[in-house]
This record gives structure tokens, sequence and C-alpha cells, in this order.
């Protein structure tokens, strides 16, 4: 089964629910088609291959595999090779949480530096 930006939504309605009442295997989403109105409760395993640049993306279309009903301990992967652009966007994703973190953490506020309020500026 696959759900992309252009399924219709009585289409992704069908495939979802007949995900969920068999026994088929995979299904394959878009990272932006997965992030909104989907409840795979029947899944166990989410692959991500293509990693977005704002990881909040990535984790609501996870969090469409942890619904109310979800039964099954699901694991999550990202699949990413050695030094190509995908790599290069989850260093992004790590830059930006290590970023927030510090901003966040008043206990340690004097580590953020003018450097790093003008990069979250920009």
């Amino acid at each position: 089964l696959k759900i992309t930006g252009s399924t219709k939504a009585e289409e992704r309605v069908h495939l979802v629910n007949q995900f969920n009442e068999s026994d088929i295997p995979v299904m394959l989403i878009s990272l932006k088609a997965g992030g909104t109105g989907l409840n795979l409760q029947s899944a166990d395993t989410v692959i991500h291959l293509d990693p977005w640049w704002n990881v909040s993306v990535e984790n609501q279309a996870t969090d469409r595999a942890h619904r109310i009903g979800q039964k099954n301990q699901v694991n999550v992967i990202k699949l990413v090779a050695k030094n190509t652009i995908e790599d290069k966007v989850l260093e992004l994703q790590r830059a930006k949480k290590n970023l927030a973190d510090s901003i966040l953490d008043y206990a340690n506020a004097d580590k953020l530096t003018l450097s790093d309020i003008k990069e979250l500026l920009d």
C-alpha cells in the first residue's frame, strides 16, 4: 500500500483501514503525507529513509504508529548512508536540538553564545 501527498482523503481512509485490518506487511507513506490524519495502530516498525530538516515533522509521522489502540511495540529506524546529504540533515537536526536544549536549560544559560543567538535568528 502507498500514500502520497496526491492520495485523495477518501482513499487515505480506505488504505489505512485496509492496512490496520489485514496482514499486509508494508505501507509506504511519504513523510509529509504521513504527518497528519493517520492512525496506524497495527504498525510495529517505522523506517525513515529521507530525513527532514525539522525533526518535528519526522516525529509527527512516527507518532501515527503510536496511536490509541496500539498493541505492538513500535521500532523506529532511520536508514541513512554516511557522508550523504541525508547524513548532513541529521547533523543539522542534532545541532538544532542542542541549541534548543541550551536555550531551555536555564542552569546552563551562560553557555549560549552570541554566535548561537545570531544563528538562531538568521
